[in-house]
């Protein structure tokens, strides 16, 4: 069966003080998927990151989360894919959304960076911004001023909810996408209503 997607990436930043902070869902969807799948990811250093090899729903997957920080994404994620030789258009990158509201997600191809760092320096390194993406919504904190500490903030326990049902669906509509029904994958994906305060 061919797939449109191989290889899914998970945008964080590594250690402890970043643990289950907003700017890491697309980190901690990886890690759900990886236990979806009776799996853990694991360091790999020629990778910079934490790799995991997974058969899940009929289909094989290669997961990453960059161990380097945010900024530095591309390095680990072009590493994985010029090992495998993964063309750019077969790699889900699944980063934390500002501009989405907590409990919903979308998924897109292509695109410009939207000042996330991770995205931009992920296209710097592919020389292209034609892979697809995971848009997790986090929600805006409501003045530009207060982004950095919102995004690097911890995930509260409703929230930490939300984001594992959101994952759950999120699950429920990736092989679709991965298959080559991304229309399917996306109307289902974008009727989830957001979260309720």
């Amino acid at each position: 069966m061919a797939q449109d997607i191989v290889m899914v990436v998970g945008l964080g930043n590594p250690g402890t003080d970043y643990e289950n902070t907003r700017h890491n869902a697309g980190a901690l969807f990886v890690e759900a998927l990886a236990r979806d799948a009776g799996q853990s990811l694991r360091p790999e250093k020629k990778y910079h990151g934490h790799y995991a090899r997974i058969q899940w729903q009929g289909i094989e997957l290669h997961l990453l989360n960059p161990a380097t920080f945010m900024n530095r994404s591309g390095l680990s994620v072009k590493a994985l894919a010029d090992f495998f030789k993964i063309p750019p258009s077969q790699i889900l990158i699944a980063h934390d959304e500002l501009d989405l509201p907590p409990g919903t997600a979308k998924l897109k191809k292509g695109g410009g960076h939207g000042g996330h760092n991770g995205l931009r320096d992920t296209i710097a390194h592919l020389g292209t911004n034609e892979f697809q993406r995971l848009r997790i919504g986090i929600g805006h904190p409501g003045d530009s001023r207060k982004v950095t500490g919102y995004v690097l903030g911890r995930l509260g326990k409703r929230e930490t909810e939300d984001l594992g049902a959101l994952f759950d669906e999120i699950m429920r509509v990736l092989p679709d996408a991965a298959t080559g029904n991304l229309a399917a994958a996306m109307n289902r994906l974008h009727s989830v209503k957001p979260a309720t305060a």
